[in-house]
């Protein structure tokens, strides 16, 4: 089915163009190539990492594009192998209370918690 037929996931609709052309042609491209339309958005989803990461309640454009690294650690979008600067500095821009205090685990873990609870708030 084309993507443009197929409603955006949610945390798209609230993301840059680019992620969300990325997201259909891929997707597209995907359904002629796998029969499986699971396949097919798991393919288009591995692009959007490719080129963004999940902030919160939708996706944002990395500045250097990179491969999704399926085998790295995640929890959830959140790139757990970053440093703790980069976790600290994504923490700040959630407004996490508390942050300069936490462990590195506890910053990957209370990322999450702040993705999971915007994205469900902007589902609302």
């Amino acid at each position: 089915m084309p993507a443009k037929d197929e409603e955006l996931p949610s945390t798209l609709e609230r993301s840059p163009k680019k992620v969300r052309d990325t997201y259909e042609k891929t997707l597209d491209s995907a359904h002629e190539q796998y029969d499986s339309e699971q396949r097919a958005h798991q393919t288009a989803w591995a692009s959007v990492k490719h080129v963004a990461e999940k902030k919160g309640d939708h996706w944002e454009l990395k500045d250097e594009q990179g491969p999704s690294d399926s085998q790295a650690e995640n929890a959830g979008g959140i790139d757990a192998n970053k440093r703790k600067a980069a976790l600290l500095d994504d923490a700040r821009e959630a407004g996490i209370d508390g942050r300069s205090k936490m462990k590195k685990d506890e910053l990957v873990q209370a990322l999450q918690k702040h993705s999971e609870t915007e994205t469900a708030r902007a589902r609302r």
